[in-house]
């Protein structure tokens, strides 16, 4: 790869309108697939031009590409023009994952009736020939069983963190469980990002160097100067039939445990959101989120950009949100580090995209898996998955077991 003097590489995006791809994902990786889609809008990435430097700081280095690149865009829609994809750690001060940013070599869009394709080359890079689609490979299925944390043991790290909740070190605090298994080697893992993607369109799905997963919460979204984010806390699994559904969600919608953790997690993205935007309102009662398998009590947030904040700045200052970590935030994440008896990696940190204006789409990662596929080998793809539930007082250690039970249930479906 060429570069720069300074080391930035040097890079020029072409973007043109192209008619509707009936099945983008078939240019995808089978094998590491770069995707972000919700509701039928979707970006698919296909190969690598340039990536962030081991160390570097994400939002700097995304400024420095973008002002020494050549942006030839016809389009001009959300995820048109020079894209990256990033997926970050949760705990980067104790996480062995590492923050990965790229910029794909090709780039196919879709939004609303408009589709088009992005081609990205590095300065003195000759005309390349079209990607090749790629025919799925066949169906498979996962072995999952327990990770570091078993259901049992999960009770336990919920009556510790009510300890701390009873000695004042925090106000809530959201703790985790982990499931691991394989995939048989060579498996094509667009068809798991197919099966979220279908099973819950209206959930960000993801896939970003080896994160896949659909979430429901938007971390931040930026376009135009238009700042937005969607604030989940307070989970219930849905009923099994139309009584107790109803049941289920007008129960979760009293809560008053509910109810105070999602204030916390409100408060907290309000909090990071006003040094960057003015204008900045939260609806004054949560709404009742209904996804296949949960309720969820929502909060969307909305305000206008102030100064020249990215999407990345943003992610920065927002991550984590008290719905991931817990309040108050340093506290809480000492607690996390204590009690949860594994790294979390890149679960429950920001995956998304941002364009060269700064603007993007970024999701919290949950209802996911992590594969290692560079550690694949004969015996398969190795992954590790997780889910939590945020204890406040008055959480009942066997009750949020089984809500991370139901919030395993979507990525556990699809592998299966």
């Amino acid at each position: 790869m060429t570069s720069s003097a300074l080391g930035i590489p040097r890079l020029r995006a072409v973007t043109r309108r192209i008619e509707p791809v009936d099945e983008p994902l078939i240019y995808a990786s089978p094998e590491d697939p770069t995707v972000w889609s919700r509701r039928g809008d979707l970006l698919i990435g296909v190969g690598r031009a340039a990536e962030l430097p081991a160390g570097a700081a994400a939002a700097q280095w995304w400024r420095e590409v973008t002002a020494a690149s050549e942006i030839d865009d016809k389009v001009r829609l959300a995820g048109s023009g020079l894209v990256a994809f990033g997926t970050l750690p949760f705990d980067p001060a104790n996480s062995s994952a590492s923050a990965a940013l790229a910029v794909p070599r090709m780039i196919i869009g879709r939004r609303g009736d408009t589709s088009w394709v992005t081609h990205v080359f590095v300065e003195g890079e000759p005309e390349r020939d079209e990607p090749q689609a790629i025919a799925f490979g066949p169906h498979w299925s996962a072995t999952v069983g327990p990770g570091a944390c078993t259901p049992d043991g999960y009770q336990g790290e919920v009556r510790a963190g009510l300890e701390a909740i009873a000695s004042g070190e925090v106000a809530k605090v959201v703790l985790a469980r982990d499931l691991v298994g394989t995939v048989p080697a060579g498996s094509d893992l667009r068809r798991l990002v197919r099966a979220l993607a279908s099973a819950y369109p209206d959930t960000w799905t993801f896939a970003v160097d080896g994160t896949i997963g659909a979430s429901p919460e938007t971390l931040v979204t930026v376009s135009g100067g238009t700042v937005t984010a969607r604030v989940l806390a307070g989970t219930a699994a849905r009923g099994a039939d139309a009584d107790a559904d109803t049941a289920a969600s007008v129960a979760l919608a009293t809560s008053p445990k509910d109810l105070d953790e999602h204030r916390y997690a409100v408060q907290s993205v309000l909090t990071a959101l006003r040094e960057h935007t003015t204008a900045l309102v939260a609806e004054p009662e949560p709404f009742m989120l209904k996804l296949p398998n949960v309720w969820h009590l929502a909060t969307d947030v909305e305000g206008s950009l102030s100064g020249r904040a990215s999407s990345l700045d943003l992610v920065a200052v927002l991550h984590p949100t008290a719905a991931v970590a817990g309040t108050p935030t340093q506290a809480a994440l000492e607690a996390i580090r204590r009690i949860e008896p594994f790294d979390r990696g890149r679960y429950a940190g920001p995956v998304g995209w941002i364009d060269a204006q700064g603007d993007g789409e970024w999701a919290i990662a949950l209802r996911c898996a992590q594969f290692d596929v560079n550690g694949a080998s004969d015996d398969g793809i190795p992954f590790v998955a997780h889910a939590g539930a945020g204890i406040v007082a008055g959480s009942d250690p066997e009750t949020e077991m089984l809500e991370t039970r139901v919030k395993f249930r979507p990525i556990v479906d699809a592998l299966a």
